[in-house]
């Protein structure tokens, strides 16, 4: 019992609100025509796709991989982070889990299988329930707020062409909410596959220190890197695969190194039936 709730106090860390910013980025770019004028850039012999057409396409697909997220399990293979400065720091356990969903799209149902490899014997699922925000602005309305974005060239990855979006921490923000205060932390580039119109990677440069507890528990430093990767799981449908943050700063009152190398992968997506949506 009082592993369970160490557990579950480690999900809580400071990085929540990070994982969760990245998590809604690529739906912003539906949005982004609307808070930001691009910047077009022709590096090749096409022109770079207009922008309004080209994030209206994104922001249906992102919808639509959003509505159908919710109905399937998986499989999530996390870097266990601890961040108390009084005991462990940094990366440590390699915990494996099936996820299924609720009856509620607010809820899934998390079983560890492994720790460090080891299988866990009896382990019973655990019911996560996703608090939703009902007063001020939405995590996606204020982090779009806090962003500006812009159409920045063309590239080729795996053989297939793909437009990259820049974003940046809009000037005289004022973000509400943790996530948009998160994301007004970061710069980085949106990887969407021209063709498919789906986002393929996210990646988020840290612009200033990153601070926990006032900057007395932890500070990790301007330069972390946090990556965010989709890939096709279905005929239609993308979903993200992984989400990497490697970082380094300093803990209670800078005495303490803090070394982060931090992942999550999700994989063997599949889709839930009713009678298997709940334990």
């Amino acid at each position: 019992m009082g592993q369970r709730r160490e557990e579950k106090g480690k999900r809580r860390s400071g990085l929540g609100p990070l994982l969760l910013t990245l998590l809604v980025l690529p739906p912003l770019l539906g949005l982004a025509s609307a808070y930001a004028p691009g910047l077009l850039q022709v590096v090749s012999s096409r022109a770079l796709p207009s922008e309004e057409p080209f994030y209206d396409a994104v922001r249906d697909n992102m919808a639509r991989a959003n509505r159908e997220q919710i109905r399937y399990g998986y499989k999530e293979r996390r870097t266990d982070i601890h961040t108390n400065p009084f005991g462990r720091l940094g990366t440590g356990d390699v915990l494996l889990y099936d996820v299924t969903p609720g009856p509620s799209p607010s809820v899934t149902f998390r079983t560890l299988l492994t720790k460090n490899g080891q299988p866990v014997p009896n382990s019973k699922p655990e019911k996560q329930e996703r608090k939703v925000r009902t007063e001020g602005p939405s995590a996606v309305d204020d982090t779009v707020a806090a962003l500006q974005f812009s159409i920045d060239r063309r590239e080729i990855a795996h053989g297939r062409d793909v437009i990259i979006v820049r974003f940046e921490p809009r000037p005289n923000a004022k973000p509400q909410t943790r996530e948009g205060k998160m994301a007004r932390m970061f710069n980085g580039l949106i990887w969407v596959d021209e063709a498919a119109r789906e986002v393929t990677k996210v990646e988020a440069t840290a612009v200033d220190d990153l601070s926990y507890g006032f900057g007395l528990l932890a500070k990790v430093r301007k330069g972390s890197v946090v990556t965010l990767t989709r890939e096709r799981i279905d005929e239609h449908v993308w979903l993200p695969t992984s989400v990497k943050f490697k970082a380094d700063g300093r803990a209670l009152f800078a005495i303490r190194k803090l070394n982060i190398d931090f992942a999550v992968e999700w994989f063997d997506y599949r889709r839930a039936s009713p009678a298997t949506a709940s334990p």
